[in-house]
């Protein structure tokens, strides 16, 4: 089965096409920095084809939940290495996801900075900070020079992400985070050069993968997009626009050689995924789970029929270290509890139980 079977995305070599789809599970504690149980949890997982971390902060006020860990300090690199030599060790392949949680976070949880994005509209709704479910406070509009220097935060994130050890890293413009905000003109409503058209709003997410692709190489720099997924506000509704859009995003980045496309979509064989995998000129990685779950024949299909390169899954790895086995084998599988997946402590974390015990 072709799902099955090794492939290359760009520099990454990946043992089969079941990638681990970047979760948050909210384990790193009040540091962020990777701890014993991180270790742990990614090491399990290595039989995978490639890791995606859950999304990891690239600055103090990027940060969106309590948790969540970072790739700022000195402390934290190290303590990914840990998790990386241990994914290593097993044969695993790892890349890290940068995310800017721009607006979607509260300042109990950015250690008092006030949450930034592209214009200074709030999302309706609460958020989870350390003291409790909280409104979503009114964003700081960045300015434009401020802008640019996210560019640069994301050059530094992942220059420390491979000090890291990490084999490569995704770029995070999907699911309602910043470098998703710019993209809606809901979102977004500036009137610089960041904002006003479909090519103005891909610019940053154009400008912060070229920069990253020049300081690590193109072929160990994925992105994640969500087009019209419609999440945390951020309204992707007029499909025309969002073509426009999203065209203009994937033929910005399309000259790079980044290594993958990876589109969480409810639709993966729809024109408008296949003509910006097209237009992009490169491997995609596909997720179709996010509204519900990704099984093996639906897996085992989009890679057989040729939708997509690779499969991204999510509930069947959290609840199964051994997925590939089991998947490959035919057996049973353990069922997540959600109930779990952003505690602090080991329990749905790392006690799912392998096939082979």
């Amino acid at each position: 089965m072709q799902l099955f079977s090794p492939t290359s995305l760009g520099a990454l070599a990946l043992s089969n096409r079941i990638v681990m789809a970047p979760l948050t599970r909210m384990r790193a504690g009040v540091s962020g920095e990777p701890n014993d149980m991180m270790v742990e949890y990614y090491r399990q997982r290595a039989s995978l084809g490639m890791i995606v971390s859950e999304g990891v902060f690239t600055s103090d006020v990027g940060r969106s939940n309590p948790g969540q860990p970072g790739i700022v300090t000195v402390a934290q690199i190290a303590g990914w290495r840990r998790v990386t030599e241990a994914v290593h060790a097993e044969g695993g392949t790892i890349v890290m996801q940068l995310m800017h949680g721009g607006r979607v976070s509260h300042e109990d949880t950015t250690g008092g900075l006030t949450p930034v994005a592209p214009s200074a509209i709030a999302i309706k709704g609460e958020t989870y900070t350390p003291l409790g479910k909280k409104a979503f406070p009114t964003p700081r509009a960045l300015t434009e020079s401020e802008v640019g220097d996210i560019v640069t935060e994301h050059v530094a994130a992942a220059t420390r992400a491979i000090e890291a050890g990490f084999d490569g890293v995704e770029l995070h413009s999907a699911n309602g985070y910043l470098l998703h905000e710019f993209l809606s003109p809901v979102s977004n409503v500036r009137d610089d050069s960041y904002g006003g058209s479909p090519e103005e709003r891909a610019k940053l997410g154009i400008d912060v993968a070229t920069a990253v692709a020049g300081a690590i190489g193109g072929d160990r720099v994925g992105i994640r997009i969500s087009p019209s997924h419609n999440i945390q506000d951020v309204l992707e509704e007029d499909a025309d626009v969002t073509r426009a859009t999203y065209d203009a995003l994937i033929t910005g980045l399309a000259p790079l050689g980044l290594a993958y496309l990876s589109v969480l979509h409810a639709q993966p064989d729809s024109d408008l995924v296949q003509d910006l995998r097209a237009r992009f000129g490169g491997p995609l990685v596909v997720n179709s789970g996010f509204g519900g779950v990704t099984g093996r024949d639906e897996a085992a299909e989009l890679v057989e029929a040729g939708t997509a390169d690779a499969v991204a899954v999510g509930r069947p790895v959290i609840a199964n270290p051994d997925l590939v086995v089991r998947w490959k084998e035919g057996a049973p599988i353990n069922e997540a509890d959600p109930t779990t997946f952003y505690t602090p402590t080991a329990e749905g974390y790392t006690d799912y139980p392998a096939l082979a015990s």
